[in-house]
């Protein structure tokens, strides 16, 4: 396959644990369901087993299932370590340290405003308003914009050789990459403007005119929302421009990390039809906005011996011995009791055998979708298998990981 690379990037990588040696941040993206969170907690378990150094994992999406695969109680804005234990239970002697988070976007709202506001009486203005909490969770994807926020702080940092990120899922994923630069044109938009017009231009007396311009709007405004609103709102946005300069500088900071080399994006997904269009839908947009794809990470595939013509002959073996009338002459003698029922014995059989061809047919229509997959200029297709059980603990993470790393 012929890949077209970025301008800053010649390499073509070999494999997964390639990808992640020559990486400080990989970003995880996918439609909800298709075990994203998940594939991004096994990329750091086993990189930080086999490849060594620090290896943060921080999560972006609100589910909670990582604290208890890693067996941490709780995980929260500060980045806790993964015991070495765990991984010496799960059979591994790690080379490296892992560490988890998950972002709390009120704690890192507090955090931007005490290190952005021009001083401490403007920040407590801000944090103070009764509109603070109710603005800051809802407009211009605030909850993807301090995700970025807070991955640039840790980058900056240096505690870390690899971060691994968590995004939410694959359409909203757009909003966290194009957060920095929404936020940037926020802070010169013609709505902040018009909001605080009135306090540059008139002081009280402006807000007075533009309330007799407007009373109705007002009027409406204060049945519903209760009185003196419009105020409340235009001196919040008044305060939170003073933070202008250090938003739009780190926004832009933001943005040219995310473009760097070193930075690259994995979009997950399953072998099914929506979240496999979701996925080519991602890794178009990824190229568009000339990010680098560093990988593609098909989940939960069926098995290969799905595939195999000897397994296939196998359950057509059961079918025809169920068929047959051979069951009860066969069986009843290694176990009366368990195969003494004839048409149970033979019924089960073919269930088995039924199930084997069905499977088959889909693991069928898997590859037939994957030959046919658009996989854009991504450098390595892992192939993670559907496991029996439920993965709950940093072993069965390991065990994603060792077919990541394949």
């Amino acid at each position: 396959m012929s890949r077209t690379r970025r301008r800053d990037d010649t390499s073509v990588h070999t494999s997964f644990e390639h990808l992640l040696a020559s990486k400080e941040m990989v970003i995880f993206c996918g439609s909800g369901g298709v075990g994203k969170t998940s594939a991004a907690a096994a990329a750091a378990a086993v990189a930080a087993a086999r490849l060594g150094g620090s290896v943060l994992v921080l999560t972006v999406d609100p589910a909670r299932r990582l604290a208890t695969a890693l067996g941490l109680e709780g995980i929260g804005n500060v980045a806790r370590e993964v015991p070495t234990e765990k991984f010496r239970e799960a059979g591994v002697e790690p080379r490296g340290r892992m560490f988890a988070a998950m972002l709390d976007t009120k704690r890192s709202w507090d955090d931007l405003v005490h290190r952005y506001a021009p001083d401490e009486e403007t920040a407590y203005k801000i944090l103070e308003n009764p509109l603070y909490h109710n603005i800051t969770g809802r407009f211009i994807n605030a909850h993807e914009y301090i995700a970025m926020e807070r991955l640039y702080e840790l980058h900056r940092s240096g505690e870390y050789d690899l971060i691994v990120i968590d995004t939410p899922p694959t359409r909203n994923a757009i909003d966290f990459l194009e957060a920095p630069e929404r936020m940037a044109d926020f802070f010169g938009g013609w709505f902040l403007r018009v909001l605080t017009l009135p306090y540059k231009v008139g002081g009280k007396r402006g807000v007075r005119a533009l309330d007799f311009a407007a009373r109705p709007f007002y009027r409406m405004a204060d049945r519903l929302l209760g009185g003196d609103f419009m105020r409340r709102l235009g001196e919040f946005f008044l305060n939170f421009q003073s933070m202008q300069e250090g938003f739009v500088t780190r926004a832009r900071e933001v943005e040219k990390l995310l473009h760097d080399r070193r930075t690259t994006f994995c979009v997950v997904s399953t072998l099914e039809s929506a979240p496999l269009a979701e996925a080519e839908f991602f890794c178009t947009k990824l190229e568009e906005l000339d990010f680098d794809l560093g990988a593609l990470v098909l989940n939960r595939a069926l098995p290969d011996f799905l595939h195999d013509p000897a397994a296939a002959a196998v359950a057509q073996r059961l079918d025809d011995v169920a068929n047959a009338g051979e069951t009860a002459k066969r069986l009843d003698a290694l176990d009366p009791v368990a195969f003494g029922d004839e048409a149970r014995t033979a019924g089960i059989l073919r269930t088995i055998a039924d199930n084997f061809e069905n499977f088959a047919v889909v693991a069928k229509r898997e590859a037939e979708m994957q030959a046919e997959l658009s996989t854009g200029n991504a450098d390595v297709i892992a192939r993670v298998p559907q496991f029996e059980v439920d993965i709950a603990d940093l072993g069965g993470l390991l065990r994603i990981g060792d077919h990541l790393f394949g």
